[in-house]
């Protein structure tokens, strides 16, 4: 029987052919996909491709036996379950494997029932815990951001992996994504949730002052230090520490990170002992490092220092799923905050919404619906404040072409208001317009008044 497509996987692993064609025979006629290897060393290079949710191996093999192949595969992250095949007279080691996190364990010579049976206990085990993994990690991603799309719920599964376990991660995608959104997601998850997170953003101060911020100064130190300071290092002390737009930092400051991500000491600006520090890293980035290093422009050993574990946030445009439920968020959310009452949202806003690729992701989505709201008048929404390609989404194919520039130029018009606050005067100069000119086309396209 050819196994279905999802199959839980099994690694049979015993040196004795006989054995494993028989368990291979057993396995595959409960519906499981199986491989075989013949002793521990080989399982651990089958497992690095074939990615078994269960192992089956016997206790004694040559070059590695069960119990040093069920301790290296605890240590992976996730491990499989490992159900251990003892020869009479090796009950003692059975309980001693069970207690170092084996599954179960059964004896040869086994009859076909009983194996069956611990397999499936095994495989309902193994159900469970993906499907709380999976509720764990949207519940931690949900607490952070709207999402409904399985690329989403693929990664809130990562989270609710990586969370707990104290690694440092990397986390790149567009700018607008909600990184920073994924990065509150994994403190919450974590150890350290009610311990300090401090967030620095590494475009932010120029190399000389960005070194005293992040790894503190003496007093005197430098002019204007009237105070010595412990920097973000020294306050996320026991926490995580977000460094945003990594790959923005000063190379010099590079080799200073990597030191502390080395040998978890800091050495601030003027001191000449270095600190001991205990805080976990969360790096985000718009930019690709691997280009950065083969630039020179990134260091290749912090690359991989930061890359212990990697989450990509996919961009808005590839999970199309979510602009529905983001935008019904932001238009209630917005709602409240302006006090605008209830809203009447015609179907057309979520076609119009839905085909525009968003170059500026969750964030452009979320200012566009802000604007929208907060110029909407008596509960009625104007779909031409959207952004201007939006606006002309929705433009009939049929229209004239006097009609189609009208509907051009309004959205323009439109955009310019929305970048400058509403600001008539600021407008008029985006537009590279006199306020005269932008004012008749104001009235001519019955958009009101704006402020001055």
């Amino acid at each position: 029987m050819k196994p279905a497509e999802g199959a839980p996987r099994a690694l049979v692993v015993d040196d004795d052919p006989g054995v494993r064609y028989t368990l291979r025979e057993i396995l595959e006629a409960e519906g499981l996909l199986v491989e075989e290897a013949e002793d521990g060393l080989a399982a651990l290079e089958r497992v690095e491709a074939f990615r078994p949710e269960l192992v089956l191996a016997d206790l004694r093999m040559p070059r590695l036996d069960g119990m040093e192949l069920l301790r290296r595969l605890a240590a992976r992250a996730p491990a499989p379950r490992v159900i251990l095949i003892t020869a009479h007279g090796s009950e003692r080691q059975a309980v001693e494997a069970m207690k170092s996190g084996a599954y179960d364990y059964f004896r040869k010579p086994f009859e076909a029932e009983e194996l069956v049976a611990v397999v499936r206990r095994a495989i309902e085990a193994v159900r469970l815990w993906a499907e709380n993994e999976r509720l764990s990690g949207q519940l931690a991603l949900s607490r952070t951001m709207v999402f409904a799309s399985e690329a989403m719920n693929r990664l809130a599964a990562l989270v609710a992996r990586v969370g707990p376990r104290d690694v440092t991660v990397l986390l790149t995608g567009e700018s607008g994504t909600g990184k920073e959104r994924v990065a509150e997601a994994l403190v919450g998850s974590s150890r350290r949730a009610d311990r300090p997170f401090v967030r620095f953003n590494c475009a932010a101060l120029v190399p000389e002052l960005a070194e005293a911020e992040l790894f503190g100064h003496a007093r005197g130190a430098f002019t204007g230090a009237v105070r010595s300071r412990p920097g973000l290092f020294g306050e996320a002390d026991s926490g995580t520490l977000l460094l945003d737009e990594v790959g923005e930092l000063a190379l010099p400051l590079q080799g200073k990170l990597l030191r502390v991500l080395q040998e978890g000491e800091v050495r601030p600006v003027g001191e000449e002992r270095a600190r001991k520090v205990d805080v976990r890293v969360i790096a985000a980035t718009h930019r690709d490092l691997r280009e950065l290093v083969s630039r020179g422009a990134f260091r290749d050993d912090l690359y991989w220092r930061l890359h212990v574990v990697h989450l990509a946030v996919p961009p808005l445009r590839e999970r199309p799923e979510d602009v529905a439920p983001l935008a019904r968020h932001f238009l209630a959310r917005s709602a409240e905050r302006f006090g605008t009452g209830s809203l009447r949202i015609p179907d057309e806003l979520f076609q119009r919404l839905a085909s525009y690729p968003w170059p500026g992701n969750v964030r452009e989505l979320e200012n566009a619906l802000e604007t929208l709201v907060a110029l909407s008048r008596d509960g009625e929404l104007d779909l031409a404040l959207l952004p201007a390609a939006a606006v002309r989404e929705g433009a009939a194919p049929g229209m004239p072409l006097r009609a189609r520039v009208e509907a051009y130029e309004r959205g323009l018009v439109l955009e310019a208001l929305r970048a400058t606050g509403g600001s008539r005067t600021e407008a008029a100069r985006l537009l590279g317009i006199s306020r005269v000119t932008l004012h008749d086309k104001l009235r001519k396209y019955g958009l009101g008044e704006g402020e001055g």
